[in-house]
């Protein structure tokens, strides 16, 4: 498959190096259930998207109160208020596939060595709905180097977490559990594609998807999955969750789109969390310069 070279995130997009976490302090945070935030919550309040004018973040009682993980049940508040008792400590990792040494690993081990950066990206929902959210997260094709892929890997796709008993929205056949999500190998090697550990420089809260959850944030949001516990290399395209359940409305790719409708809302605007007016959605959730060469030539009505 050719794999076409996306552009250079540009410098604003990536935090200073003395905003960088130490990975041993970080980890000894997160295992231990810390919340000491490794960058002063004021400074982060007050900062403005990268590169991006006047977006101002997303306070942390939205980023953390207001969730889509229906694991844990449909509503906003339900994996706030379900997800606590979720135990993420210890954790495995499945390695599956076309890759040099498939494996399970120990989370601390398959990260040893990688520092999660702290990056600001707008994250878009499906409901038309938005947040700026300063992720702290490693770039994925980090994690995937180290695995090694083969000739014939094509994609990779990451299994969540199949545990009823820890989490009661998998109780109800909402969808066909485990929840399934996939990115092309082009996705997955572009620099903006975070495996995810934290968020307001504190390790990640249960309802965000702890311990480890993908962030692409020029996709629709379900295309990040949470609480990953298996990353499969495959050849094949896989079969997705959301585009099984319904496919007429949630294509494979998933990227943000205005010219193309919901079947059941319109896509052109969008309301940021905590405001009352609409503004135009980006095409691509405003990272087109960075991305857009990884579509071109594809008819994007067609593989939405």
């Amino acid at each position: 498959m050719l794999i076409r070279r996306a552009p250079p995130i540009p410098t604003a997009e990536i935090t200073d190096e003395r905003l960088y976490w130490s990975r041993r302090d970080f980890i000894r945070a997160a295992g231990a259930g810390a919340v000491a935030a490794a960058l002063p919550l004021d400074r982060l309040g007050a900062a403005r998207l990268r590169g991006g004018g006047e977006d101002k973040l997303t306070p942390w009682e939205d980023v953390t109160g207001y969730n889509n993980y229906y694991e844990f049940g449909t509503g906003k508040s339900d994996p706030a208020e379900h997800a606590g008792s979720l135990r993420t400590r210890p954790w495995t990792v499945e390695v599956t596939g076309e890759v040099a040494s498939p494996a399970q690993y120990d989370l601390d081990d398959l990260l040893r060595g990688l520092t999660p950066e702290e990056r600001v990206y707008r994250h878009r929902c499906v409901e038309g709905w938005s947040m700026v959210v300063p992720w702290l997260g490693i770039p994925l094709v980090k994690v995937l180097d180290r695995l090694q892929p083969t000739g014939k890997a094509r994609y990779v796709e990451f299994t969540t977490l199949l545990d009823p008993r820890q989490m009661p929205g998998q109780r109800q056949r909402i969808l066909d559990w485990p929840y399934v999500e996939a990115l092309r190998m082009d996705e997955v090697r572009h620099p903006l594609t975070l495996l995810v550990t934290g968020v307001y420089g504190k390790p990640l809260p249960n309802q965000n998807g702890a311990p480890l959850r993908l962030v692409v944030p020029w996709k629709y949001g379900f295309k990040g999955g949470k609480s990953i516990v298996r990353i499969g290399v495959t050849e094949e395209q896989p079969r997705t969750t959301w585009n099984l359940a319904a496919p007429e409305e949630y294509g494979f790719f998933a990227n943000v789109n205005p010219e193309v409708d919901h079947p059941r809302w319109s896509q052109a605007r969008e309301r940021r969390v905590g405001e009352f007016f609409k503004r135009k959605t980006l095409m691509f959730n405003g990272y087109a310069d960075q991305v857009g060469s990884l579509y071109a030539g594809m008819d994007l009505r067609k593989y939405y």
